[in-house]
C-alpha cells in the first residue's frame, strides 16, 4: 500500500526545467523590445505570470501613448 514512486522523480523534474527554459527564453528576448527589463522574464515560470506578461506586451503600445 505504501510502495511505489513518490512524486515525479528525476525525469519529471528535468521535464519541468526544460519547460521552464522553453518559456523563459522567448520572454527574455522579447521583453526588452517592449521596454521591460529582461529579468522580468523569470516571472513567466509561474503560469499566471506568463499570462500577465503576454497581456502587458499586447497592450504596451496603448500604455505608452500609442508609440509605433
Amino acid at each position: 500500500m505504501m510502495g511505489g514512486s513518490y512524486g515525479m522523480g528525476g525525469s519529471g523534474f528535468l521535464f519541468l526545467v526544460v519547460m521552464a527554459v522553453l518559456v523563459v527564453v522567448p520572454f527574455w528576448r522579447l521583453l526588452p523590445k517592449f521596454g521591460i527589463p529582461s529579468w522580468v522574464a523569470l516571472v513567466s515560470i509561474i503560469p499566471l505570470g506568463a499570462l500577465i506578461l503576454l497581456w502587458v506586451m499586447a497592450f504596451r503600445d496603448k500604455i505608452d501613448g500609442g508609440r509605433a
